[in-house]
């Protein structure tokens, strides 16, 4: 081993190791030293006085190969890169593939159809799919939506109008409806309840302002709100009645009553008319009772009129009763009834009571007989009484409502003057006049039990307890 670092070596042993010395360097007994000079050849670097050259001019020392560099972490490790297809030779370089000479293959250009017809393909049933759920799904659903929306609208249309038609309200509510997405978001928007909230503050409003003097008001509404404003003076009604009734009347109703009604001051008049008994409520009406007003028409009538009006045309309409249209509501509500007169034959009195009675027992007779006269002219004593030749007080006594006395004993026996006529005062908004005093024989006045006599509320308790 010594020999081996030493360098010694025999001429004619092949295994030996070469001597790594150059030439005419003396030994060294120092192994370090030959172990520094052996890693300076391998690192490439020499020592100064190694690089003096040799005297040797033939023989000169091969250098060792230097030592490849390994690249350091921090360097970027490059991919590499993918491997294009081999140009074919003779293809030129802006022919598009194919074999030599410019030509195309037969499966690129089976290929390239190929993908085109999927491509077409798959367009035209993204089309036909699209379009299928555009009629199918999305118009119809669209045009739920759009028809529910307009019920909403015209629903609030009917309901906010008028004073009302600007009402804070009302915007609220058309933009929750045009916020809706869906049908049924779109139904479930209320309309009635804000509606009916807005309508009792403003009627209560106009009821504190359109009092009259004896705290009534009068009421105006219509019997048919689908007709026109313009056309609906004949669907029109009226009715008077205290504001606390009305007040009452306001807090029960909804919106789709209080809409159509309007308070107004009532502008009344006193009308006279002469009626039989049977149009006067049977006569057992008194002075401060509430009445209404309906119009008698007969079929025949009715269909006698239309042909005069389509041949006579409007020139030759006369103002009858039977012109005016039948109608199961009032002509006029709430009419009051200020005075009543009967007719002046009620008055006369002729009326005789007598009593007999006799007994025999043995020729002894006893006879007991009893008899009441009475012989007046109620007509004669008002007279007297009102031009001084009666007491007017003991008068006034004795015939106090002597016409509904007498029609209330009328009443109890079931028996009584029918072909009596009566002399009604009438208060009744002033539109309604001519209508009263035109159709004057075809009215007939009836007696809301609401607003009862006190006779009526008594037989009513009596027969239903």
């Amino acid at each position: 081993m010594l020999d081996k670092l030493k360098g010694s070596k025999k001429k004619n042993n092949k295994d030996s190791p070469p001597d790594l010395r150059k030439n005419g360097e003396k030994e060294s007994s120092d192994v370090g030293g030959k172990i520094q000079d052996l890693v300076g050849k391998i690192s490439g670097k020499a020592n100064k006085s190694e690089e003096k050259p040799s005297s040797d001019p033939v023989k000169k020392a091969r250098p060792m190969p230097k030592p490849r560099i390994k690249p350091k972490g921090d360097e970027k490790i490059r991919l590499k890169p993918k491997d294009k297809p081999n140009k074919p030779i003779g293809a030129k370089s802006g022919s598009g593939g194919g074999g030599p000479f410019g030509r195309k293959l037969p499966g690129d250009d089976d290929d390239q159809r190929t993908i085109i017809g999927a491509a077409v393909f798959g367009l035209i049933l993204i089309i036909l799919v699209a379009s299928g759920y555009y009629f199918l799904v999305y118009a119809p659903y669209q045009e739920t939506l759009q028809d529910a929306k307009a019920t909403k609208l015209n629903e609030i249309n009917a309901y906010f109008k008028g004073p009302l038609a600007v009402d804070p309200e009302k915007q609220a509510l058309l933009a929750d409806i045009d916020a809706g997405v869906t049908p049924e978001q779109v139904l479930s928007v209320d309309v009635i309840g804000p509606a009916t909230n807005s309508w009792r503050t403003y009627q209560n409003q106009q009821l504190n302002t359109k009092k009259d003097p004896f705290d009534r008001v009068m009421i105006v509404y219509s019997t048919d709100p689908s007709a026109p404003e313009q056309n609906a003076s004949g669907s029109q009604k009226n009715v008077i009645m205290k504001a606390s009734d009305a007040q009452r009347f306001i807090s029960q109703a909804d919106a789709t009553v209080l809409a159509n009604m309007e308070i107004q001051t009532p502008d009344t008049v006193a009308v006279p008319i002469i009626i039989s008994r049977l149009q006067a409520a049977g006569g057992l009406i008194s002075v401060g009772n509430m009445v209404d007003v309906y119009l008698r028409v007969s079929p025949e009538e009715e269909q006698a009129s239309a042909p005069n009006e389509t041949e006579e045309g409007e020139e030759a309409q006369p103002a009858q009763t039977t012109q005016t249209p039948a109608s199961s509501t009032p002509q006029i509500s709430g009419a009051t009834v200020l005075a009543i007169l009967r007719a002046k034959d009620s008055g006369t009195i002729d009326a005789r009571v007598s009593k007999s009675q006799s007994f025999s027992v043995n020729e002894l007779v006893s006879q007991s007989q009893r008899e009441q006269t009475s012989s007046a002219d109620v007509e004669q004593l008002l007279r007297a009484a009102a031009s001084g030749g009666f007491n007017e007080a003991e008068t006034r006594a004795l015939l106090q409502n002597y016409g509904i006395k007498l029609s209330d004993f009328e009443r109890t026996s079931n028996l009584g003057e029918l072909d009596a006529q009566y002399l009604l005062l009438l208060e009744v908004p002033r539109e309604n006049v001519l209508f009263l005093i035109q159709n004057m024989d075809s009215i007939i006045l009836t007696v809301p039990t609401q607003q009862a006599p006190n006779w009526m509320i008594n037989e009513l308790k009596t027969i239903y307890g």
